[in-house]
């Protein structure tokens, strides 16, 4: 029987892959022998490192939070682990480190990723570390796209560029001019490992309803100020097909994270 691919990238059980990137934590640790570590509904990885490695103590403390159920995004705090083991403190930060109670891990500490600054060899990384198993690809068509909401058309266009990320719903990318409501610009930012900071855009009376990349990374520069809509709080139309709102567990996790 044929197994989805996305079931085993995404499937229960703790999965860990070896980096060959020097990594660095801000006076905390450096080395060349880290590993990604995926706990069981974490949707994106984290560094675990040898404790020989770390450059601060090492003690046991923290707390461990409940879970939630379903899929864990980057906003679920670090402390609520789905995987068995002892929390740590590192150096001054209580909890910020994990002792894994695997086999295959014996020796590693897992960390928390927020509390330091990254560098995978001279380059700082953001967000979280990102998935060597991850790709996106993004390409243009002329089938016709419309963003709606609630009867109201708020875009159209046949200039949209589709974005395909592992995991992820597809997403539809257009040209300003294409937007038929006034967007109105938000304070609210967030940050993307594979695509940079993105800016929030409020339209038709919906706050933070669309987003775009103002300046995104090298990779990604084809989507360069254009705009996306939350297809979890739309209805997208494309190429004369009513696709409905985005659904799933990753879904929900969008939704938990950045309030779509």
């Amino acid at each position: 029987m044929s197994t989805r691919v996305t079931d085993l990238l995404f499937g229960a059980g703790l999965k860990h892959e070896p980096v060959a990137k020097r990594v660095r934590a801000d006076g905390v640790v450096d080395t060349t022998r880290a590993v990604l570590v995926w706990e069981p509904r974490r949707v994106t990885p984290l560094y675990a490192v040898p404790a020989e490695d770390l450059i601060v103590p090492v003690a046991p403390g923290g707390e461990t939070l409940p879970a939630p159920d379903g899929v864990l995004h980057p906003g679920i705090p670090f402390a609520a682990h789905t995987a068995p083991g002892e929390p740590l403190t590192v150096g001054e930060h209580a909890g910020a480190g994990f002792r894994l109670a695997d086999p295959d891990l014996d020796g590693y500490v897992l960390l928390d990723f927020h509390p330091f600054e990254w560098l995978e060899e001279d380059e700082p990384i953001r967000g979280h570390p990102r998935d060597p198993f991850s790709r996106i690809d993004v390409r243009v068509t002329s089938r016709l796209v419309r963003i709606e909401r609630d009867g109201r058309l708020l875009a159209e266009s046949t200039r949209a560029r589709l974005l395909f990320e592992t995991g992820i719903h597809t997403r539809f990318y257009l040209p300003r001019e294409d937007v038929l409501v006034p967007l109105e610009p938000s304070d609210t930012r967030s940050y993307c490992p594979y695509k940079g900071e993105a800016s929030y855009w409020s339209a038709g009376g919906h706050r933070d309803i669309a987003w775009s990349y103002e300046d995104p990374l090298p990779d990604l520069r084809q989507i360069t100020g254009l705009v996306a809509f939350w297809d979890e709080r739309v209805d997208v139309v494309f190429d004369g097909q009513r696709r409905g709102r985005a659904q799933g567990e990753i879904a929900d996790a969008m939704r938990d994270e950045f309030g779509a």
